[in-house]
């Protein structure tokens, strides 16, 4: 079994087509996504009708669900991306469940099982990312148990062993790097093979001026700035 997994495209269609090309050299036998497809604002849209147009077993991240529901402190990306939605797409955006088992070996979330907006494996302490605790992402994975769990969230590309040699893995994000030094689009692929379950961490670059000059012209600098560089911090967007 030999599966692709994206996440956090964030709006940006170019970092996602980019990988979708890269995924179709890879002879997977299926891509899984774990939200936050839209919240941003290069092509939001766009990237709304490809997941629609894909039909990717997939599952919610928080700014999904805050789009959908709205908040008493709305982000100003999420309150923008809704008025741009249709109402097709506001309804397959709905229609994306929390979580999702794939298979019965591999469970899908955004942040953790129970949450999609605590982090799994990755937290952020003075605007750098810090691998979490052994006993925290221990405790996150507790009654889960699946033989690959799959999760988002914080943008960091990291694969890791439980104790019980279950396999914790995050992609990246497709469409927005922070902290991270590269603009490329990240996401990963994962393998069961005799000895288990293997993880690739892959990296693909694609023309992210285009999608850097998107959010400039919508009026959104610092997104133009963390495309281009891939060194933002999430608090400064």
């Amino acid at each position: 079994m030999r599966i692709a997994v994206i996440s956090d495209v964030h709006g940006n269609l170019h970092a996602l087509d980019a990988v979708l090309e890269d995924i179709g050299r890879q002879n997977v036998e299926a891509t899984l996504a774990l939200g936050d497809f839209l919240s941003g604002p290069s092509d939001p849209v766009g990237v709304a009708d490809r997941f629609i147009e894909m039909n990717m077993p997939s599952v919610r991240g928080n700014h999904d669900r805050h789009i959908v529901n709205g908040r008493e402190q709305d982000w100003h990306i999420d309150a923008l991306v809704r008025d741009m939605l249709d109402q097709r797409q506001r309804d397959w955006l709905a229609s994306v469940p929390a979580t999702l088992v794939y298979e019965e070996d591999v469970f899908l979330c955004h942040g953790t099982p129970r949450s999609d907006d605590v982090s799994f494996m990755d937290g952020i302490v003075n605007s750098a990312s810090s691998i979490l605790s052994r006993d925290h992402i221990e405790a996150q994975a507790a009654g889960f148990d699946h033989e690959v769990l799959l999760c988002g969230h914080t943008h960091v590309p990291r694969s890791l062993r439980l104790a019980d040699g279950r396999l914790v893995v995050n992609p990246g994000s497709v469409g927005l790097p922070m902290e991270i030094g590269s603009p490329d689009a990240r996401y990963a692929i994962i393998e069961k093979r005799r000895a288990g379950w293997n993880t690739e961490l892959r990296t693909v670059a694609y023309d992210h001026e285009s999608a850097a000059k998107q959010a400039l012209d919508r009026g959104y600098p610092y997104w133009a700035e963390t495309l281009t560089w891939g060194w933002a911090s999430p608090r400064g967007l």
